[in-house]
């Protein structure tokens, strides 16, 4: 039997002036999937990920990580065991330098000043930033920020990485070395973008989400070559698939 790290049963959420956002969402992910979420501007995508480490939480349905529900009275250990990468790295990164914004969340969790060093050091080697330190996050290009972005949830070692839009106003070289760099990372990821080529090879699973609710959930390649549904929901075919098997070496996290 899988370990179904993450359950999501008829989750809806109405934001304050009145849209509905998601519409009895239910969704399971098993322990090291790479699960993608696509879908039109509008969907629910964001609103979807920002469940899952209790940002937002809704009444109207359930939502468990680690078969913990996600409330208030459990949401730090839930934040500790999902790491969300947001869309625009500026939003994470607010330090004056590389080391600081790494090391924030390690020193809220308590640890001592070697552990935290410790954690900074491997979070940047995993992400090929070490050696940066020192610089300023708001010197460094958008695919440097974005990886700055990912060591500062790697170094609290989450057992669940969510990421919304990780290619988004990247080059295409910084785009695949992004992929290639969340592809050999074995634990479980949560991917939401419009980039369906990055999908393709990342994610051996593709969920769409449109008008709030999931109108299919499938293996990636099913998904994919399926023009007339991916059509059907404003989403145009990736130019080229690159299946999500061949990986590079992984972390073991």
């Amino acid at each position: 039997m899988m370990e179904m790290v993450i359950s999501i049963a008829n989750l809806s959420y109405t934001y304050h002036d009145g849209t509905p956002a998601l519409k009895g969402v239910s969704l399971d992910i098993s322990r090291g999937e790479s699960v993608g979420v696509i879908g039109p501007n509008g969907a629910g995508k964001t609103t979807l990920l920002l469940h899952l480490n209790g940002i937002l939480m809704s009444n109207n349905g359930i939502v468990k990580i680690l078969g913990i529900e996600a409330r208030k009275e459990n949401i730090k250990g839930i934040r500790r065991d999902v790491g969300l990468v947001f869309q625009d790295p500026d939003d994470q990164l607010f330090m004056p330098t590389v080391f600081d914004d790494v090391a924030f969340g390690p020193i809220n969790m308590g640890y001592a000043e070697e552990e935290v060093r410790e954690r900074v050091a491997q979070a940047l080697e995993w992400v090929g930033m070490d050696g940066c330190e020192q610089r300023s996050p708001q010197h460094l290009s958008v695919g440097e920020k974005r990886r700055i972005a990912i060591a500062t949830i790697l170094s609290m070692s989450p057992q669940i990485l969510v990421i919304d839009e990780p290619t988004a106003n990247l080059d295409p070289r910084a785009k695949w070395e992004l992929t290639v760099l969340l592809r050999g990372m074995s634990m479980t990821k949560i991917v939401a973008s419009h980039d369906l080529e990055m999908i393709a090879a990342l994610c051996k699973r593709t969920i769409i989400l449109d008008d709030g609710k999931i109108v299919a959930d499938d293996a990636t390649r099913n998904i994919m070559s399926n023009i007339a549904l991916l059509e059907s929901h404003g989403l145009a075919p990736a130019s080229r698939i690159i299946e999500p098997q061949d990986r590079g070496p992984l972390l073991n996290r």
